[in-house]
């Protein structure tokens, strides 16, 4: 086991420097260190120094210090030739507290620059400036891609610029213009998630200054808690926490309905390619590398807040949609349900009657009905008005009440051609929204036996007698749909109805079903359905519905089916 570990350190880790190296790299590090405290220290000790500054300072300090006391472990001779280093591990560790230097400078920095009188920016800039270069000097000496894997070189195999790197003004130091471009709006409730109670306080308290609503939580399973409690707009999430670690909150937050849709920025000093591409893959929005640049930490705050709001519309729009879509439904349903109830009762006695109705939408265009206008005269119609939907359902209801109540002004309702003519004065297409209809109308006598009738562009209906079962009479007469033209007039047309005759009327919502040949079927293949089914007595209008149903392959029609069925 000691020789397969010894063996698989040659593969992960550099081999252990010369005495002579070390010694070089402990000077490299030290010496930025040692400008970081030696300036803190200079500035504690600063009368004019306001005493709101003394609390960060002190934490520049303790991180200084802190650096100081790693280098010393992790790069002592006695230490380094026994001890196998995860190189990746030491750089997170050494890394933590010169971040925290670098965010409380630049805090106060920018309290500085609003602070009247001060002359010591300078200063606090040498020590932000110090810690980037210790952390250009720690990519040089640690990070994997920069070291030597063969010989006693801990070296990098090209020189990296130690010097401090350009960094973006802080917005206090900007114009007025630019402040406005680089502030985003500021509003929302954030949760930082950082087991290093400084990194949180820091981004705490920068986020604070930008005017929102902060909370913290120190591990995984605080922050569920807290996600539980409270609404947030977005979560900054450190990748490596003990116990729960930023993966696999995030991994919980994804599998969650309630947390999914919820944003997420990682955040870590760790910046492999392969960490930040499995946060992306698992669902974060972005990533941000410690020690934050403030410009990309407003603006990507400010994107992913952006996009959560858009989103957030998006999912109120929807639900608004479905909710006035589920009240329309029930408002279609009521209607549907009124506008059936309308219908008539079957007839019993010496005429019997029964009716079948299937729209092809929830609200269709066609009714029909029956009722005696006296005791010996049966008036009976079918109306088709253009179209489906709540409009055709409209007129088609208005129609029909016309006729129950027989209101139309001087009009004889036992004279079915004067009906249709005062129709179609009544309900032009101008005063209907450019809708028209078709209709039949007619009389049946009771003592003559007789049925007077007249159509207005629509099919006829079909009459079948016991003397003559194989020859239907289709009763039709000459006239133009109502609503289309005006000062129309129409004809009477009278038929004697024998006892034992049955009396078909119907919609072409029937017959003009597509097939499977790309044909229609047609009138007088429906004519000889009725002929060969009708003359059963258990034929019966709802069986007439699930035969063009089977021949269209499918219960939806695409027109309203309308069948009234009258036996004498």
């Amino acid at each position: 086991m000691t020789h397969s570990r010894r063996h698989s350190r040659s593969q992960n880790t550099p081999p252990p420097p010369s005495a002579v190296d070390l010694s070089k790299i402990r000077h490299d590090l030290r010496t930025p260190i040692n400008h970081i405290i030696g300036y803190s220290e200079m500035l504690q000790e600063e009368e004019r120094i306001p005493r709101s500054f003394l609390p960060d300072l002190e934490k520049i300090l303790a991180g200084g210090r802190q650096c100081l006391q790693l280098i010393n472990e992790y790069f002592d001779e006695s230490k380094f030739s026994s001890t196998e280093l995860n190189l990746q591990q030491v750089f997170h560790e050494l890394r933590t507290p010169i971040n925290h230097v670098i965010g409380y400078s630049e805090m106060l920095e920018e309290q500085a620059a609003e602070t009247p009188g001060t002359d010591f920016i300078s200063d606090l800039r040498k020590i932000r400036g110090a810690a980037t270069t210790w952390l250009a000097l720690m990519e040089k000496y640690l990070l994997p891609e920069n070291v030597e894997s063969a010989g006693n070189s801990f070296f990098p195999t090209a020189p990296a610029t130690a010097g401090p790197q350009p960094r973006q003004e802080s917005r206090r130091h900007l114009s007025q213009t630019e402040n406005a471009a680089l502030t985003p709006d500021a509003h929302g409730t954030l949760l930082v998630v950082d087991d290093d109670a400084d990194n949180r306080e820091i981004l705490c308290r920068r986020l604070q200054n930008d005017g929102y609503t902060v909370a913290m939580a120190e591990n995984g399973l605080k922050a569920l808690e807290l996600m539980g409690q409270q609404a947030f707009d977005l979560v900054l999430l450190d990748l490596l926490m003990p116990g729960m670690d930023g993966y696999q909150l995030l991994d919980r937050m994804k599998s969650d309905s309630e947390l999914r849709h919820l944003p997420v920025i990682m955040i870590s000093a760790m910046d492999q390619e392969s960490g930040i591409a499995r946060c992306i893959e698992m669902g974060a929005e972005d990533y941000l590398a410690k020690p934050f640049n403030t410009v990309f930490l407003r603006a990507r705050i400010g994107a992913c807040l952006d996009k959560k709001r858009l989103r957030d519309r998006e999912r109120e729009t929807y639900k608004a949609l479905v909710k006035s879509q589920r009240a329309l439904a029930s408002e279609l349903t009521e209607a549907a349900q009124y506008v059936r109830s309308l219908l008539p009762e079957p007839l019993t006695g010496d005429i019997r009657s029964r009716w079948c109705f299937e729209p092809s939408a929830q609200l269709g265009g066609d009714t029909f009905g029956h009722h005696w206008l006296d005791s010996d005269h049966l008036a009976l119609f079918l109306v088709d008005v253009c179209g489906h939907g709540v409009g055709a359902a409209l007129l088609s209801v208005s129609v029909m009440n016309v006729l129950r109540s027989q209101t139309l002004s001087h009009v004889d309702f036992r004279d079915p051609s004067a009906v249709l003519a005062t129709l179609n004065a009544t309900f032009t297409m101008e005063k209907q929204n450019q809708m028209f209809f078709t209709i039949w109308y007619g009389v049946y006598h009771l003592q003559r036996q007789d049925l007077i009738y007249s159509s207005g562009g629509h099919p006829p209906a079909i009459l079948l007698t016991e003397t003559s079962p194989n020859n239907p009479q289709h009763l039709r007469t000459a006239g133009a749909a109502i609503g289309c033209l005006e000062d129309l007039t129409y004809e009477n047309r009278t038929t004697p109805i024998q006892s034992g005759s049955q009396l078909f009327v119907f919609s072409d919502g029937v017959y003009e079903i597509p097939l499977s040949n790309g044909k229609l079927w047609t009138l007088t293949e429906w004519s000889d359905y009725l002929v060969s089914r009708a003359q059963t007595p258990a034929f019966e209008p709802h069986a007439a519905l699930r035969h063009v149903q089977s021949l269209k392959g499918c219960k939806m029609l695409d027109d309203d089916f309308s069948l009234l069925h009258l036996r004498f």
